[in-house]
C-alpha cells in the first residue's frame, strides 16, 4: 500500500507544472506602471495631515524695507563692534569669562584650539565655537 501510495505520488508530481513568482512594483518611480501614478499622488494627498498656509511664500521687500534693514545692519555691527573693543581691547580675544547682558561668554584654549563657549542666561541656551 505505502508503495502504491509513493509512486501515485511521483507520478502526480511529474504532472504538476509551476510558474515563477514575479514582483511588479505599482509606484512608476520604482518601475511600476506609469498609470498609477495619479492613483498614488490622491491616495498621498488624502492622507496628508498637513496644509500649507500662505505664510511660506517669499515676499518681495520694498525699497524702504531694504533700507531699514540695511541700517539696522549696519547700526549692529557697529554697536558689537564697540562692544567688542570694550571687553577684549586692541589686543583681541583673551582667555576669560565675559558677560554681555544676559549672555556669557567663556574663552579658553584646548587641544582642539580656542573655544568660546556662549551661554544665555535666560533660556539656558548654549552654544560653542571652535577656532583650529
Amino acid at each position: 500500500m505505502k508503495i502504491l501510495l509513493n509512486i501515485l505520488i511521483v507520478l502526480i508530481a511529474g504532472q504538476v507544472y509551476s510558474q515563477d513568482l514575479v514582483y511588479k512594483p505599482r509606484n512608476p518611480n520604482f518601475g511600476g506602471d506609469t498609470f498609477n501614478y495619479q492613483w498614488l499622488l490622491s491616495s498621498a494627498e488624502a492622507q496628508n495631515l498637513y496644509k500649507e498656509d500662505d505664510s511660506g511664500k517669499l515676499k518681495q521687500k520694498t525699497d524702504l524695507q531694504k533700507f531699514t534693514d540695511n541700517l539696522n545692519n549696519q547700526l549692529l555691527n557697529q554697536v558689537s563692534k564697540s562692544l567688542f573693543q570694550q571687553q577684549f581691547g586692541t589686543n583681541g580675544i583673551t582667555t576669560g569669562v565675559y558677560n554681555f547682558g544676559s549672555l556669557s561668554v567663556e574663552i579658553y584654549q584646548s587641544n582642539l584650539g580656542l573655544v568660546i563657549s556662549i551661554l544665555d542666561t535666560n533660556t539656558g541656551e548654549q552654544t560653542q565655537l571652535i577656532i583650529p
